[in-house]
């Protein structure tokens, strides 16, 4: 029977090393905020992630997120870097690769964006944007996080996709939905490539409407976020910290045997079908 400290490492163990995208802001800074958060002492027990490294685009946002977590006795390092560009997702995997000694055991790819047109309305500069950001950054960082994974010998990349991923469309635009419809298709591809071979699972949280300042650019339409409730089984839209929860157990060696899937985190908003 394992012990207690056996139960709680699998949980919360020391020393892993962690990369999440865009951590200053929504999911993202939730989640840096929960795996650093973790360094806890239980009766002398350290149960702690022992490094975090994040990014953003913007410096300041940056720094005021590092200060905090330095107040709060967290480990947490980052860069500003822009995943959206082939040059700073290099320097990006390169400080990790320098802060982690060449090793990685998390690669949590959180950044996205959204824009709402028809179909009929976009440009292909729009196209492109929301392909960069949304998909091609993920795909490369993986790409880029491979060597590092495998050489931390347990690792695991999370993808931060949506509902409107599917397998049902919502109307968040046609490009955002096939963006994270490819990144739960490249969770499974990943996986069936990387676990036997390297031991690197592959995953995909699929949050509904969150708390996030993305998020909030509809929700502030009441009737919109009224629609949104009424769709909702749990009748609230989620906070980020529910989200990171998630990523946080699907990192740890709790859900070892969790791969190439996608986990809704959408308060039953993809079960509910036409329910009067």
């Amino acid at each position: 029977m394992p012990s207690r400290e056996e139960r709680l490492s699998a949980y919360a163990p020391v020393g892993r090393m962690a990369l999440v995208t865009g951590g200053t802001q929504g999911i993202g800074r939730a989640v840096v905020e929960e795996l650093a958060g973790l360094g806890a002492r239980q009766e002398g027990l350290v149960i702690c992630w022992a490094l975090v490294f994040t990014c953003a685009r913007n410096p300041a946002d940056l720094e005021m997120l590092l200060g905090q977590c330095r107040a709060a006795g967290w480990d947490v390092q980052g860069i500003v870097a822009d995943v959206s560009l082939a040059e700073d997702r290099q320097l990006l995997l390169d400080a990790v690769s320098e802060a982690f000694q060449g090793k990685l055991n998390v690669l949590f790819n959180n950044v996205g964006t959204n824009i709402r047109h028809a179909t009929v309305d976009f440009t292909q500069a729009e196209f492109q944007r929301l392909i960069s950001v949304n998909l091609e950054s993920a795909f490369a960082l993986s790409q880029l996080a491979h060597p590092l994974l495998k050489a931390g010998g347990d690792g695991i990349v999370i993808f931060n996709s949506s509902v409107a991923g599917g397998p049902t469309a919502m109307g968040s635009g046609s490009i955002y939905g096939l963006t994270k419809a490819a990144l739960n298709q490249l969770a499974k591809n990943l996986t069936c490539e990387w676990a036997a071979k390297d031991n690197i699972r592959a995953v995909s949280v699929a949050p509904w409407y969150t708390a996030t300042p993305l998020a909030q650019q509809v929700l502030q339409d009441k009737e919109y976020e009224g629609k949104v409730l009424e769709r909702t089984p749990m009748g609230r839209i989620a906070q980020p910290q529910e989200v990171a929860r998630v990523v946080s157990f699907l990192a740890s060696p709790a859900a070892s045997y969790v791969a190439g899937c996608t986990i809704p985190v959408d308060g039953g908003y993809s079960c509910k079908g036409f329910y009067m």
